[in-house]
């Protein structure tokens, strides 16, 4: 098996979509102009932040493996190696990667031709926490083991790796030399984080050794204890750092569930915190609250939460119950009124404690996509993919997720990175915008009209509607059950439609001017005249057929028995059956008897809201050019690895990390995909399925063109390359929400920046010259 597919394979089965978070430089600080948010961290100078303490910051969960180098790993091994490993570029608040003072002199490419040499100049202060300079023997270890020569090595990725012909130590000790068999352009994206040699000389090692525990580290924290039971992993600053000295005694990295995080920021166990938006939404309501002297919640119960959710008639019912003749009735309302009475105390005392918390606020280093699955179906025909996505307003989607938070609300003009970082370039023209009248024509051409006539058998209504897994859709407001919902079409249950106002969304994102349309899951005017229509036809064949049967009697009022004189030769011939009505798509699309209907696979995790709410509007743009949408809503767990990864949807939200190393780093994502030696498609992380060989031989000029510029350059053609293909459309930066405790400097929303751990901390109490100034 080859490198590359092991290592698809390796990302398939974890489900991974993160990207490693690496680092790359080039010349030109104008290009890729402003971040589109900048970072809200708090910063402070070091002399005003006290030395010593702990931070509590909160993560999705312990790793698995502290190797980033392997399959499994996940955000929490990329935090740890961070703060423990040497990071020999680091990303500043842009994006843009820069040299490492702490590890490096300088590292530059000194060589050309014959072939392509970078030489390393450590920092001579630089050592091991087992006092061992860090020097060519580990860099000689790690490529060894990432290469790709030796399968013993369970290796995620190889890129850059692979195209290392030999390194050796330079004149001193100090000095690397790294000779190229091929040009590497993103050769800075190498050796970071580094590990010890210990970690990466033997392939044991390298599988168990690193998963649970690192022994020898070289960071401004080294690693602690990791507790199972309680969640944590300790960082303790490190004695044998040479730079400046970490503020804190020590990080502790503490696992709390996200929809958990507001009740522990609250009972203190937690000082920083990555939130969604109910989270946040708490904490300004417990801020507004507090300010309010004499508003909702001071003094008493919140207006919101537990005690605003139970309306005046279901308390007077709860209290009628409580206290009714019927004593089983009773004792089971007294019990959960008293439930209910805890939790309203306890939301009110969580909303006292979050009130000292603020949020910090940036975008994310990634963004929100719009994926179409291009390997069958009508997604398949570029012509549908590229009338799809000129039917989004791109804009109005950003602002429906970024607005409410008062963050930038700009659509992301590019795949391959972001604004701030130097290959971004706004390429969507490539496709064109919002324009409905360019993607009727669009599927006009491929075939697609309104009116076509409709052969396919109609969906059955009620009992005998296909199953639903109830168990991955769970219930909700908008569609029903929020399982299974068809824009467009009738969805009513046992026959029945339903009514105009029955299943509207409920949110507080929806435009006044949207709240008084209708429901998008009605059926359309055109479906209901039909069905009228048919039915009335039908009665009338009915009533024509019963009076010739009157006219045939035998003119005693007595209708004729079987067996009763009658003359079969006089016998009326029977009515020719009915003929059905032909059933036309109406306002909606239609193919060689087929309605247009597109499945759209969504999370239905707590966590998800916001993608549910911009699946919810894009439906709604689909409806207005004909396209049916059929919304499927799925457990979280199997959301990527049963639908995205087995290519089980046409539709789907989900996102993707920036990275300073496109030419690397994104070609598994945008590669055409190649059958496999079994027959399978081999399509690596391109989950759409749609790719060309231009697009492929465009990053493969980029990665070993050593012109940093040029290599830039041909990043933005693929980048329009792959618009025009419009397989993915980049919709918006995912928002960054933190909560963090007051006094907290140099930590908060990163955006596109690496945290500088040594540099994070408490600030000292004012003085009374401080307060003066």
């Amino acid at each position: 098996m080859s490198q590359r597919r092991r290592r698809s394979l390796a990302l398939l089965t974890s489900g991974v979509l993160a990207l490693p978070l690496l680092t790359g430089c080039g010349a030109g600080d104008d290009e890729g102009g402003q971040a589109a948010a900048e970072q809200d961290i708090a910063t402070t100078t070091r002399d005003r932040v006290a030395d010593g303490g702990v931070l509590r910051w909160a993560v999705d969960a312990l790793p698995d493996t502290l190797n980033t180098f392997q399959a499994d790993a996940d955000a929490t091994t990329n935090r740890i190696a961070g703060a423990v490993l040497p990071q020999l570029f680091v990303l500043d608040a842009k994006g843009r990667p820069v040299v490492n003072p702490d590890y490096l002199e300088k590292a530059e490419v000194i060589e050309r031709e014959p072939k392509q040499v970078v030489q390393y100049k450590l920092n001579q202060k630089a050592v091991w926490s087992d006092g061992r300079e860090i020097g060519a023997a580990d860099f000689v270890a790690q490529w060894r083991a990432l290469n790709g020569k030796d399968s013993a090595y369970w290796t995620a990725r190889n890129a850059g790796y692979d195209r290392i012909e030999k390194i050796e130590k330079g004149k001193t000790d100090l000095e690397v030399r790294v000779t190229f068999n091929k040009p590497y352009a993103d050769w800075r994206a190498l050796f970071t984080p580094l590990y010890p040699k210990q970690v990466t000389g033997t392939p044991e090692a390298f599988n168990e050794g690193a998963r649970g525990a690192l022994k020898i580290t070289a960071g401004p924290f080294g690693l602690g204890a990791i507790d199972k039971k309680t969640g944590t992993a300790a960082l303790t600053r490190n004695a044998r750092w040479w730079g400046r000295p970490a503020k804190l005694d020590t990080l502790i990295l503490t696992a709390v569930p996200r929809a958990e995080r507001p009740a522990a920021l609250a009972a203190g166990k937690l000082d920083l915190a990555e939130i969604d938006r109910a989270a946040a939404d708490r904490i300004a309501l417990a801020r507004r609250d507090a300010a309010a002297k004499n508003g909702p919640g001071a003094g008493g119960a919140p207006a919101h939460g537990p005690e605003a959710a139970l309306t005046p008639a279901q308390a007077t019912l709860s209290w009628a119950t409580a206290f009714g003749a019927d004593e089983e009735k009773a004792a089971a309302e007294t019990e959960s009124r008293q439930k209910h009475l805890a939790s309203v105390k306890q939301y009110a005392a969580e909303q006292t404690a979050l009130k000292a918390f603020t949020v910090r606020k940036s975008l994310e280093p990634a963004y929100t996509q719009l994926a179409m699955n291009g390997a069958s179906g009508p997604l398949a025909d570029e012509r549908v993919r590229r009338a799809v996505a000129r039917a989004l307003d791109r804009q109005a989607l950003a602002e429906v997720v970024l607005k409410p938070l008062g963050l930038p609300a700009k659509p992301v003009g590019s795949h391959l990175a972001l604004a701030g970082q130097r290959a971004y370039a706004d390429n969507s023209d490539a496709l064109g915008g919002l324009d409905t009248r360019a993607a009727q024509a669009l599927f006009a051409d491929a075939g697609w009209r309104k009116n076509g006539k409709i052969t396919e058998p109609a969906a059955k209504a009620g009992p005998e509607s296909a199953p639903q897994d109830d168990s991955k859709t769970p219930s909700g407001p908008g569609t029903g059950n929020d399982g299974l919902y068809i824009v467009g079409q009738d969805d009513g249950a046992n026959g029945e439609p339903r009514s105009a106002t029955a299943d509207r969304p409920k949110t507080d994102t929806v435009p006044a001017q949207d709240q008084d349309e209708p429901s998008p899951v009605l059926a359309p005017a055109p479906f209901g005249a039909q069905q009228r229509a048919s039915l009335l036809a039908q009665a009338a064949l009915i009533a024509r057929a019963a009076r010739a049967q009157d006219a045939e009697d035998d003119g005693k009022g007595v209708p004729v028995r079987d067996g009763e004189g009658a003359d079969p030769a006089k016998a009326s011939p029977a009515p020719a059956p009915a003929k059905q009505p032909v059933r036309t798509s109406g306002n909606m699309l239609a193919k060689d008897g087929k309605a247009l209907s597109l499945r759209f696979v969504l999370p239905a995790g707590p966590g998800s809201e916001s993608l549910r709410t911009v699946g919810e509007r894009i439906a709604g743009m689909l409806r207005k050019v004909g396209v049916n949408t059929e919304t499927i809503k799925v457990a979280d767990a199997s959301f990527f690895k049963d639908h995205i990864a087995s290519g089980q949807y046409d539709l789907a939200l989900y996102s993707w990390p920036a990275t300073a190393y496109p030419a690397t780093d994104a070609r598994p994502i945008f590669a055409k995909p190649e059958p496999a030696a079994d027959g399978s498609l081999l399509v690596e992380q391109n989950y759409t399925r749609v790719g060309t060989d231009h697009i492929d031989q465009l990053f493969d000029q980029a990665v070993g063109e050593l012109d940093e510029e040029q290599s830039r350059e041909l990043m933005r053609k693929a980048d329009a390359r792959i618009w025009a293909a419009a397989g993915s459309i980049p919709l918006f930066q995912r928002p960054e929400l933190v909560a963090v405790k007051p006094g907290l400097a140099n930590a908060g929303a990163f955006g596109l920046g690496a945290p500088r751990y040594q540099d994070i901390g408490w600030k000292k109490a004012l003085t009374a010259k401080d307060k003066k100034k």
